[in-house]
């Protein structure tokens, strides 16, 4: 009997993975690629995750927590990535977003979509995930538990591991392939039955304990989309304007004009190495962050930029006027200002 399970890494799908796995079924995990993964990130700009000391890796910011996770159960993974196309899951969802800019329901459905057309090819009767009843509000409460699962064409092959004493048996419980006694009925945001099932299997270290491991869930993220959004045209959006919402600060500047400044050496060194025709910003005299300027580069624009990038350089409280360098691929130039102060420039910040 063969299963495919869907595997973040953390620890909900970890826990489902092994209850499915110590019931004797060849089990499969499977990690999609949105990329929208926190984890991404930390590997882009070299920062550390939250493991372990002895599994953590400084300069990378870590393996992938799926493919982590599956090494340590022994079990083969796949990883799909289904990035291309998922804007279009982004910016049309039909059962909207949740609290932020996460349309979890539409993301679920697309997931499971592809997921079952691997169910399929490789031989597998069910699908399981380590989704808990009541724990995500947009896509966890019951009424959209079933309509994932309709939607998606999976139906009753489609099992909840961590919640599957509180729902309607599904088809592999039903037919025995599956010992539904010994699955468990957790239930809403508390990780506490959780941890104590890892304690009782031996799983000692896991990431995430609180959940989550998707920008479009995060506040800040949801803050700098939803304000492109309203600054421009959603559908007109790709993949490097959202990779850059994920590092630094950023300012709005004006309704078509804003600057990104590096907020640490990793977002620096991510921001100084972005494709494409970028026009950078630093301060020559005082250590300080790297920014990148986007939109209307007009001198009045390039000049306010540079103030920006002076109140978060060491100089900002030295009393003199800062030389910012400005860097295009085309041309090199210094201009000398004065930086604002911290109650100039609150207002402009987006997160």
């Amino acid at each position: 009997m063969k299963a495919l399970g869907l595997l973040s890494g953390g620890l909900d799908s970890t826990l489902a993975l092994r209850l499915i796995h110590d019931q004797g079924i060849e089990v499969t995990a499977l990690n999609f690629h949105t990329g929208f993964c926190f984890s991404d990130t930390r590997r882009a700009t070299r920062r550390p995750d939250n493991s372990p000391e002895d599994e953590e890796t400084p300069e990378t910011g870590g393996p992938s927590d799926a493919l982590t996770a599956a090494a340590k159960l022994g079990i083969p993974i796949e990883v799909i990535d289904i990035s291309k196309g998922y804007l279009e899951v982004l910016h049309h969802p039909s059962y909207g977003y949740g609290k932020n800019v996460n349309p979890c329901v539409d993301c679920r459905i697309h997931m499971f979509k592809q997921a079952r057309e691997l169910m399929q090819e490789i031989g597998a009767e069910f699908i399981f995930t380590g989704e808990v009843l009541g724990q995500r509000p947009k896509s966890q409460h019951l009424q959209a538990l079933h309509l994932i699962a309709d939607q998606s064409g999976l139906t009753e092959r489609l099992l909840r591991p961590l919640s599957a004493l509180l729902l309607p048996p599904t088809l592999p419980e039903r037919e025995g392939w599956i010992d539904r006694s010994k699955l468990m009925g957790f239930h809403g945001r508390t990780r506490k039955p959780q941890i104590a099932l890892a304690g009782e299997l031996g799983i000692g270290s896991y990431p995430q304990p609180a959940g989550g491991c998707c920008f479009l869930t995060d506040p800040q993220y949801g803050r700098k989309v939803r304000d492109m959004w309203e600054h421009g045209v959603k559908e007109e959006m790709e993949w490097e304007d959202y990779l850059l919402l994920k590092v630094g600060r950023h300012v709005r500047l004006s309704d078509n004009s804003k600057v990104v400044v590096g907020r640490d050496e990793g977002e620096n060194l991510f921001i100084e190495q972005f494709p494409g025709e970028q026009i950078h910003l630093e301060v020559e005299e005082f250590p300080g962050p790297i920014a990148i300027f986007v939109g209307d580069a007009s001198g009045e624009m390039l000049t306010k930029a540079a103030r920006v990038v002076g109140r978060y350089s060491d100089g900002r409280d030295k009393g003199v006027d800062l030389t910012v360098t400005v860097k295009s691929k085309q041309t090199v130039r210094t201009i000398v200002v004065k930086p604002f102060t911290s109650e100039e420039v609150q207002n402009w910040v987006i997160s």
